[in-house]
């Protein structure tokens, strides 16, 4: 996440920002990791620390271990949905962890859609 087009009124990076960059990669990991004509991601949680001041771009590297995937594909395959933690780092260019994340999503077969008024539970 470059810094120059997301500078606060503080001259750091905006906690918007941060938490779009936390984000993203929930998707990009479902869409890697389980069958997207198969299944769609939902995000149900996310909590963000912020460590320190962002003056720099902001980076993020996510991943999941085969066996964590096997579990969450098996509950799915089972359940028609399936609930995940996973966590990530937003570090600067110097290698300083600026914010943390803690992040809960949750796969669902397209066969189970989502219901309207409330929350994907």
């Amino acid at each position: 996440m470059p810094l120059a087009p997301n500078v606060n009124h503080v001259g750091t990076m905006y906690a918007g920002a941060l938490f779009t960059l936390a984000e993203i990669p929930g998707g990009t990991l479902s869409a890697t990791t389980f069958d997207p004509e198969r299944f769609f991601p939902i995000v149900k949680d996310i909590r963000i620390t912020f460590l320190k001041p962002a003056v720099t771009d902001i980076s993020v590297e996510v991943s999941m271990s085969d066996a964590e995937a096997e579990r969450i594909l098996a509950e799915a395959e089972a359940n028609g949905k399936a609930d995940y933690t996973w966590e990530c780092e937003l570090v600067d260019t110097s290698g300083v962890i600026v914010a943390r994340t803690t992040n809960l999503y949750q796969i669902r077969s397209k066969d189970m859609p989502l219901r309207t008024g409330g929350s994907a539970t």
